[in-house]
């Protein structure tokens, strides 16, 4: 009953935060925003028992990510709100879009018994770290490798890339 409650307010604060990002003008208060619906949409995480993936989205999502874009606005110094005239191809190319997005969020509200049926086969700890390390370690050893040489390269090519000229 207790996570019932949590569930419908967790969702209640999410969705009125995400409204509310849309719909404000100025940047600050939407990336705050944008914060709280990602403290919330953690809390719905800690609901269903990823408490890893819950923790790792507050510290990646909330902490790094919308610090970086609160930098990154207050550093931009916008005073001024202009907002260009948008043509009807691309407001109807956006009706289109979100049609296609609610046909898929449809679809899989009308799965949800079926996955949460496979969810409650595979045992209530399906969330945790420990889960996460054995699937990583054991089944998924290889590409879990092969990521982090991709990485390794990426990191390696993006320095070589920014190092300017001693010449």
């Amino acid at each position: 009953m207790l996570t019932e409650y949590a569930f419908w307010f967790l969702s209640f604060v999410a969705f009125f935060s995400a409204a509310f990002m849309i719909i404000t003008k100025n940047p600050v208060y939407s990336v705050l925003s944008l914060i709280l619906t990602f403290f919330s949409i953690a809390g719905h995480y800690f609901l269903l028992n990823a408490q890893f993936l819950a923790a790792v989205h507050i510290i990646v999502y909330a902490g790094a990510i919308m610090v970086l874009f609160l930098y990154v606005i207050m550093m931009l110094n916008l005073n001024t709100l202009e907002e260009e005239k948008k043509s009807t191809w691309m407001k109807a190319l956006s009706v289109v879009a979100g049609g296609i997005l609610l046909f898929v969020l449809l679809g899989i509200v009308r799965r949800t018994d079926e996955l949460t049926v496979i969810a409650a086969a595979n045992g209530a700890d399906c969330g945790l770290v420990e889960n996460l390390g054995k699937a990583l370690y054991r089944d998924f050893l290889i590409p879990f490798e092969l990521a982090s040489v991709l990485f390794l390269g990426a990191m390696v090519g993006a320095v070589y890339l920014s190092k300017k000229e001693l010449v």
